[in-house]
């Protein structure tokens, strides 16, 4: 029989106290207990509402300087979108209701900050009503480094230009020891962090990312969770917290894994990283985002008694994960999503990008401001 938790664990948990050893703790204990505190403190939090936003991904690259082992997307003999392009994409996007746009693209050898901001001004000048979700910490930081930058000026300059929010990605698993093997020329852990810090402060909100089920170890994903809640204590700038299985098709690291006999995560250690997440993150971030496309849908909907209250986007173009093996689709409507969560048994709400907005999908006129 597993063991139950005990009451310190549980109190811990609910002030946001929970340390490495008891998330250890955590997963020996019996998955139905661990998913049902996760789901208490979901309730807790945000109650039966379930978020989702309709938005639109434009990879603007496939090119990259990177030697990330992880990668499937890359490819130097791909392409390069112009700005009228990517203006197209947007206007797609914003005739079928998005309100978002997340950009992002591979590190090109010779562009620097200039071509960001173009790229933020353009979307801003022609559609000043949609959110610029965009750019990594990576891309950030290469761009800054390209113009011969501090990080904090060319995080303002970019804000100046239009940035409304940065996503959280490059994080992989926040571990150097796991970084030198995996991306070894990317930024490491500090220069991650930093980025991100400095980001909130300049007053550009983010998520944060997890990306497991490869090479590192339990502590280092528990390790992860926490120096994300430790710049959350700092800064209060995340918005959500996502955790991503890794897709082990087409590319290296994937490749070695399968090789030894190691597959995609197991749905019940998906799960469990769900409410591990809720857990050590319980009272610092609100948010938990379950990706459709990486869990798949029925597993996203069962994450939603683990902890999560987000099912994400949309998306209506999704190019990373399905070039690493991800075949759950590159589009979701709203009407679908809203029927994964009605079915449930919760409370479908779409939101805007950093959750200060909500309102039903059958009045997408009537803007319901809700301030979190």
């Amino acid at each position: 029989m597993k063991p139950t938790l005990s009451d310190d664990v549980i109190e811990n948990a609910l002030a946001g106290r929970t340390t490495k050893e008891e998330a250890l703790s955590l997963l020996q204990a019996h998955p139905f207990e661990l998913f049902e505190l996760a789901d208490r403190l979901r309730y807790e939090t945000v109650g039966d509402i379930v978020t989702y936003i309709v938005n639109r991904n434009i990879n603007f690259t496939n090119k990259c300087i990177g030697n990330c082992g992880f990668c499937a997307f890359k490819d130097n003999s791909g392409y390069i979108l112009s700005t009228e392009q990517i203006l197209k994409k947007v206007e797609e996007a914003d005739r079928l209701g998005a309100t978002e746009v997340c950009i992002q693209g591979g590190l090109l050898p010779d562009v620097d900050l200039g071509f960001y901001i173009s790229i933020i001004e353009s979307v801003k000048e022609r559609f000043p009503h949609i959110s610029t979700h965009a750019f990594s910490p990576m891309e950030v930081y290469h761009a800054a480094r390209q113009s011969d930058m501090e990080i904090d000026d060319a995080l303002l300059e970019l804000k100046k230009a239009g940035l409304d929010s940065m996503p959280g990605t490059a994080a992989e698993i926040l571990s150097d020891r796991v970084r030198k093997i995996i991306c070894p020329g990317k930024l490491n852990t500090a220069e991650w962090a930093d980025v991100i810090t400095k980001a909130h402060r300049t007053g550009i909100p983010t998520t944060a990312t997890m990306m497991y089920g490869h090479i590192e170890t339990m502590e280092e994903r528990i390790e992860h969770m926490m120096l994300i809640r430790d710049i959350q204590r700092q800064t209060g700038g995340f918005t959500e917290f996502v955790p991503l299985p890794f897709m082990p098709y087409n590319n290296k690291i994937g490749e070695e894994m399968l090789r030894s006999g190691r597959y995609v995560t197991p749905g019940m250690e998906d799960l469990k990283m769900y409410a591990l997440a809720r857990i050590i993150l319980n009272t610092h971030i609100r948010n938990i985002q379950s990706s459709w496309v990486k869990l798949g849908k029925k597993l996203s909907q069962v994450a939603l008694f683990c902890g999560a209250n987000d099912l994400g986007g949309t998306l209506m173009e999704e190019k990373i994960s399905r070039s690493a093996g991800a075949n759950n689709g590159e589009f979701m409507s709203a009407q679908e999503l809203e029927w994964f969560i009605r079915t449930a048994g919760r409370q479908p709400k779409q939101r805007n990008t950093v959750y200060t907005k909500m309102f039903d999908a059958a009045s997408p006129g009537k803007v319901n401001i809700r301030t979190v």
